[in-house]
């Protein structure tokens, strides 16, 4: 989404600059609804033997319950864990990249890839990492200069996406929108009658009166952009995450909070409606787009590492990815076979009704889920209604007990699919759920079985 005037616009790829007042007024109002419910970190424990308290979040054993104890998350944010949190998600974000991409991904990761050496002048100037900016301009523009937003010439356009009032109000870039759009228009015309000879000089023509469809200038533009951020917030993180949020939106965040600048895996693993819940609201109303971006653009540095290292293995993997609606393909490839385990027990102990032959990875992440709901919403069970590949896919019936159950069901699903701890698909009546290998870990789960 590109931020323009409080409102937001969709694009055809992820978005862009921030507008001019998002940065100078430090604030800009998203009207949006939060898209769903709250996290089920609901119990605290403190460290053992002589160590501080931890403050780590515990799976809750639900009130009534008879057997099992509560457990430390696995996935809840601590400073020990920041980097793995970021690396899970950026493997969780990667499936909207490879199906989106165009021409694929290994063709964007091939245009990007043009653009190595001028990427690495504008990462010095900003002082960010080249590896992450050359991951925004696939995520942006998948290597493609000319490209343009719905919006229109007014709109994000170039390598990098930059909005026409950012480019002149911050970036101090030339855009005469007047004569862009004429070039434009008889681009097109040319493009459409097939005189590629007539495009790519209107195209030249273009350049000389809009910095943002010039690759050098788009670079150098997004470069003063970053270093600005930068400064802001004293994270290059933090200034990618505003890349797309807006300067004054990702200082809300950081306010609501508790202010001060932290690492974004902290603001955005850390932030729930029951732990920093104004923070947490604050995110939800931006969208996946903006809360995500961060993580997307770790999926695009992780596909332009195996373009360059292992073309083999991208091609298996965007064989994988564009195979279905989620990364399932994914998680499935190479699952091991057997060793299934009955759901059953009561519906105190599981927060689950129904009974299924389930893998112990798919097993413990639907109690995992099914305790985060059930902490939540305070609804009833959760239906599982049936299992599929092997036991490592579960389907829930999408008949629930309350609308709250509904939106913390979303929740649990939206977050683990983030950290690729599972992928989601939805049918008319069910959602299919597959565990990932790496559920392994909440198989201690399973003592609350019968």
């Amino acid at each position: 989404m590109v931020m323009s005037g409080g409102k937001c616009r969709q694009v055809t790829r992820t978005a862009t600059l921030p507008p001019l007042d998002a940065v100078l007024r430090l604030s800009v109002v998203v009207a949006a609804a939060a898209v769903c419910a709250v996290a089920a970190f609901l119990l605290l424990r403190g460290g053992g033997d002589s160590s501080p308290p931890r403050n780590v979040p515990l799976v809750a054993t639900p009130a009534g319950a008879t057997r099992g104890a509560a457990v430390e998350d696995p996935f809840a944010w601590t400073p020990a864990r920041s980097d793995e949190l970021a690396a899970r998600a950026a493997a969780g974000t990667a499936h909207v990249l490879y199906t989106r991409s165009p021409g694929g991904a290994a063709v964007s990761a091939e245009r990007v890839m043009r653009y190595r050496k001028p990427i690495e002048r504008a990462a010095r100037t900003a002082g960010v990492s080249a590896d992450r900016l050359e991951g925004l301009v696939f995520l942006e523009s998948a290597g493609r200069p000319d490209a343009l937003a719905p919006g229109g010439i007014e709109s994000a356009a170039g390598l990098t996406q930059i909005l026409a009032e950012t480019a002149t109000g911050l970036l101090g870039m030339h855009v005469d929108l007047k004569r862009s759009r004429s070039y434009t228009k008889r681009l097109e015309r040319a493009l459409a009658d097939g005189n590629l000879k007539r495009a790519a000089a209107l195209n030249r023509a273009r350049w000389r009166v809009d910095d943002r469809f010039d690759p050098a200038k788009a670079l150098a533009g997004t470069a003063r952009y970053l270093k600005l951020a930068r400064e802001r917030f004293g994270r290059e993180d933090l200034a990618f995450v505003s890349y797309h949020m807006g300067i004054g939106n990702l200082e809300g965040v950081l306010k609501r909070f508790g202010g001060g600048p932290r690492p974004y895996a902290q603001l955005y693993f850390d932030s729930t409606p029951l732990r920093h819940r104004a923070a947490w609201e604050r995110l939800a109303a931006f969208g996946d787009d903006s809360s995500n971006y961060y993580w997307k653009l770790g999926a695009a540095m992780q596909i332009m590492r195996l373009a360059r290292r292992d073309p083999a293995r991208l091609a298996r993997t965007a064989a994988l990815q564009t195979s279905g609606d989620s990364a399932r393909a994914v998680l499935l490839d190479g699952a091991p076979q057997g060793d299934l385990k009955t759901l059953k027990g009561s519906v105190a102990n599981t927060g689950l009704q129904g009974t299924a032959e389930l893998r112990p990875e798919a097993l413990g992440a639907a109690l995992y889920i099914a305790a985060q709901v059930r902490a939540i919403s305070g609804a009833d069970a959760l239906r599982v209604t049936g299992a599929a590949d092997g036991g490592w896919t579960f389907r829930v019936s999408r008949h629930y007990a309350s609308d709250g159950q509904a939106q913390a069901f979303q929740f649990a699903l939206d977050r683990l699919q983030v950290l690729n701890v599972i992928a989601w698909e939805r049918s008319r009546r069910e959602i299919a759920v597959t565990a990932a290998r790496d559920a392994r870990v909440l198989e201690p789960l399973l003592d609350r079985l019968g």
